[in-house]
């Protein structure tokens, strides 16, 4: 028989799963709104989908929900800093963004994604965006990971 779990204990159990850090992007206004997500997933190959998952309660939810375009910038190793600030620890310094077709995404990030909003699903206390990507840069550089509610990174064998 299945007990149901708090929420403290789904955090430690998925807290296990180890995986990269992201920034979601849009621009409203003429100003740029973030937030740091690890709830990231590739849907589908064609067309070209990924999926961000946002918690309702997330400022960067309603923006999301108006945005027809969004941005995803997959962390590099030496960006732990700007996971935090867009996490709500605001670092001393502001990030430099890039812009393509109006969308920013993270300047110096391992990957950027622009995407044009495909579905939005609500699933629980958050919805799922899935973005069909139409531009993508990446770089040879190492990515940030997320463990255990620690930072690290890949130490291949």
């Amino acid at each position: 028989m299945f007990h149901p779990i708090d929420s403290n204990h789904f955090r430690a159990s998925l807290g296990r799963f180890p995986s990269g850090v992201t920034v979601v992007t849009c621009k409203q206004e003429g100003q740029v709104h973030g937030m740091t997500a690890s709830a990231f997933v590739s849907v589908s190959m064609d067309p070209p989908l990924v999926l961000v998952s946002v918690a309702k309660k997330a400022r960067m939810h309603d923006k999301l929900l108006n945005a027809e375009e969004f941005g995803i910038s997959i962390l590099a190793q030496d960006q732990a800093h700007w996971s935090n600030h867009f996490a709500g620890k605001l670092h001393t310094q502001e990030p430099e963004f890039t812009e393509h077709e109006g969308v920013p995404v993270l300047e110096g990030a391992l990957v950027n994604l622009v995407l044009k909003t495909h579905q939005r699903v609500e699933a629980g206390d958050h919805t799922l965006f899935i973005g069909e990507i139409t531009y993508a840069r990446y770089t040879e550089q190492d990515a940030l990971l997320y463990f255990r509610g620690k930072y690290g990174q890949f130490q291949p064998e």
